[in-house]
Order: C-alpha cells, then sequence, then structure tokens
C-alpha cells in the first residue's frame, strides 16, 4: 500500500451520490441497510455512478490502474472501505470508495472490518487518509511486512499480504527490478542523458507492488537504515543521494 491523494469527482456524478445518500438517510434506521444494498445493487444506479467514479478512482490508483490494498493485480473493483453493511449512509459516499482487485476485494476482505475493541476505531488503513509507511515496514530482502501499529497488523491480516505467496514473490521481483532501476538511472544521469533518466524513473514509479519502492527511499532515511540495508550498501548509497531522491520522489 502507499499514500494516495483523493481527486474530485464530477459535478454531476456528486449530484448522483448526493441523492442516494439523501434516500437512504430518509429511510427508518432499521432499514437503512436494506436500503442501501437495495440501491447499489440497483442497475440504472450505478450506470448512473459508475463511470466517474471508476475514472477518479482509476486516476489516483498506483501504477497502472492497481488495486490499492495489494498494489500487485488490476483494479476492477469499487470496494465500500467500510462496507455497507455496517456503514449504509457511507453506500454513496465518495470517500468510502477505493478500488480493489476481485481476489482482494472478495476473497480477502469481503466485509471484514476490524476496528479496536476500547475505542471502536476502524483498524484497516484507508491510503488517502492515512501513510502506510507509517505502519507497515517492508523486510528487505525478504519482502515480507511487519506492522508497525495495530492498523498495520490488521492490514496484513485481512489481506493476506505475507499469506500471499504470489505476493510476496512478486515484491522480491519488484525489489531487484527497482535497484536496477536507481543504478540505471545514475548510470543515464552521469552520461549526460537526462530525459532517458527521467524514463527511467517513471516506469519504476508505473510497475506493480510500487510499494516496494516507495518503502526502499522510506528506510534509506531512517536512522537504522545501515542495519535495514546491511548486504546493500550500493543501493544505500544510491538511495541516499539527493538528486536521485528529488528525481525519483518528485514522480511517486
Amino acid at each position: 500500500m502507499i499514500r494516495l491523494t483523493r481527486p474530485e469527482l464530477p459535478l454531476e456524478t456528486q449530484e448522483h451520490l448526493a441523492t442516494y445518500t439523501r434516500q437512504i438517510a430518509d429511510t427508518a434506521a432499521s432499514d437503512r441497510r436494506v436500503t442501501a444494498i437495495g440501491l447499489w445493487g440497483r442497475f440504472a444506479v450505478r450506470r448512473r455512478i459508475r463511470p466517474g467514479v471508476l475514472a477518479a478512482l482509476t486516476d489516483m490508483a498506483p501504477g497502472h490502474q492497481r488495486c490499492m490494498y495489494c498494489g500487485d493485480s488490476q483494479g476492477t473493483d469499487i470496494d465500500h472501505f467500510e462496507p455497507k453493511s455496517q456503514a449504509p449512509l457511507r453506500t454513496f459516499d465518495w470517500t468510502n470508495y477505493l478500488l480493489a482487485c476481485s481476489y482482494c476485494n472478495s476473497n480477502q476482505k469481503r466485509n471484514l472490518f476490524p476496528r479496536d475493541a476500547a475505542t471502536g476505531r476502524a483498524l484497516l488503513l484507508d491510503p488517502t487518509l492515512d501513510d502506510p509507511l507509517n505502519h507497515l515496514r517492508l523486510v528487505l530482502p525478504l519482502c515480507t511486512y511487519r506492522g508497525l501499529s495495530a492498523q498495520g497488523d490488521a492490514c496484513i491480516d485481512v489481506f493476506g499480504l505475507n499469506r500471499r505467496g504470489v505476493l510476496v514473490a512478486g515484491r522480491r521481483t519488484a525489489y531487484a527490478t527497482a535497484k536496477q532501476s536507481v543504478e540505471l538511472w545514475r548510470i543515464a544521469t552521469d552520461r549526460g542523458q537526462h530525459t532517458k533518466a527521467d524514463e527511467v524513473a517513471r516506469v519504476a514509479w508505473d510497475r506493480p507492488l510500487a510499494d516496494v519502492l516507495a518503502a526502499m527511499f522510506h528506510q534509506s532515511a531512517h536512522p537504522a537504515a545501515d542495519l535495514l540495508f546491511d548486504g546493500e550498501e550500493e543501493t544505500l548509497a544510491l538511495l541516499r543521494d539527493p538528486e536521485l531522491r528529488a528525481n525519483f520522489l518528485a514522480r511517486a
């Protein structure tokens, strides 16, 4: 997961969402769940809102329309971050939508939405509100996640970030290609090939599992970076290069 910025929706889509939210709010509290699920299931309703919502989600997604949870597969589903069954009034709330792959949405998250037992606070991370780097640490080069908070632990568990072997293997490949990218950027820059260097940085962020590249830059600035990159001193030196950092992070 990486930090994302939520854009504004087209005005027409905003108006449709507001209309359906009012319909749910005007229903008796005991009936709102049924009303919300019924409205969401109507083809005519989804036809009015899906194009604008999906286009905005696609624009804000990492890489080329990647899932906002695993960062690997194509995002195909409009996921309700807080499930309709638990928060019917948020069924048509733009700030409650994230782009998910069908596996994360239907096989992993489903209607799971863990909360802190004492406070009721949501434990899953919303990457448009929370910076995942503050809650999840990618252990390099194993490419498995370690939770830094209860929210980080919940995300690892709900989305199977360490249990899904294909994700772990993909992150290892992403780590290898990310290291190659920073090396290629340095070579191109030293040769004065600045257009090529810019393209290397752009492509690096467009690949699946961009969370690996984000973790590399984040951890290279950590006080314990020498330990975190033990045996990877050349990579760490590149990641610490001010010019390289500025160029890559400007495209994050």
